[in-house]
């Protein structure tokens, strides 16, 4: 019965606490008996099942209650078969969702060696636009989790790529995450590479499109900046805000930063 399968995922991530917790007593049961079963279900043939298997797993990569050898032999593997050229249409897209997602919590060497080249490859997917949007949607992301040197090595082309995509959302979707892109690159790939590419946004023929690229426009000027001298910095959560200064932190007369004082500063700042 698949509702008692979603209601048996609910249950999992607060099961594999306990068994860390008491980890003296059950050292192995949550990667004998939980871990199988969570994997196995990325793949069941009930949606809802499926769902409820995947927020599970994301909870417990959160909770860093994964071993690094399961992610790498037995999640990573499912999660490439079910985005392969000749998977079905919709467990592809979940699967492309939940490497997206769960990109930021895999060490970088992970990221990089296993599931890099198969986003590369969903990035040029011509067969479903969802797949491309979800990569674009969550590029920035991405960035962040393998670094400088992989961004511009591999990713900057497909975001060329997709900020050209005859599809208006995924131009609209690239315009939205440029600041975390740009912010990920050197100055010389931002202003020789990006600065050109983010004109074309800005000057796109869907006003959407353009209307997204003039929402960036702050957060990416802002990445030219220099980071000392500026105070701006990236949260966690991809948006732009100021680090206050010693002087502010020690008068206690510093106001919380907001994303639109961000914006306005860093356009002073530079």
């Amino acid at each position: 019965e698949p509702t008692v399968r979603t209601e048996l995922m609910e249950q999992v991530p607060p099961i594999a606490i306990f068994l860390q917790e008491s980890r003296p007593k059950f050292p192995t049961a949550f990667f004998e008996y939980l871990m199988p079963i969570v994997v196995r279900y990325l793949t069941d043939l009930n949606n809802q099942v499926r769902k409820a298997g995947q927020e599970a797993l994301l909870i417990l990569l959160e909770q860093d209650l994964v071993a690094q050898s399961d992610i790498e032999n037995k999640v990573c593997p499912i999660l490439l078969d079910l985005s392969a050229p000749d998977s079905d249409d919709e467990y592809k897209v979940e699967a492309v969702n939940i490497i997206c997602k769960m990109a930021s919590m895999l060490s970088r060497t992970t990221v990089e060696h296993m599931l890099l080249p198969r986003f590369c490859e969903l990035c040029s997917d011509g067969k479903l636009f969802q797949v491309r949007k979800i990569c674009a949607a969550n590029f920035g992301d991405i960035c962040n989790a393998v670094g400088q040197e992989a961004t511009e090595r591999l990713l900057i082309p497909k975001f060329f790529e997709l900020c050209s995509d005859s599809v208006w959302g995924m131009r609209k979707a690239c315009a939205e995450c440029f600041m975390a892109v740009s912010y990920t690159t050197s100055p010389e790939v931002r202003r020789s590479k990006l600065s050109p590419l983010f004109i074309s946004l800005i000057s796109d023929t869907c006003r959407w499109v353009r209307q997204a690229a003039f929402q960036s426009l702050g957060p990416f000027i802002s990445t030219f900046a220099n980071p000392s001298s500026a105070g701006l910095y990236i949260r966690e959560d991809g948006t732009l805000s100021i680090r206050p200064s010693a002087q502010d932190v020690n008068s206690n007369s510093c106001p919380p930063s907001n994303n639109i004082t961000a914006m306005s500063s860093s356009a002073n700042a530079v």
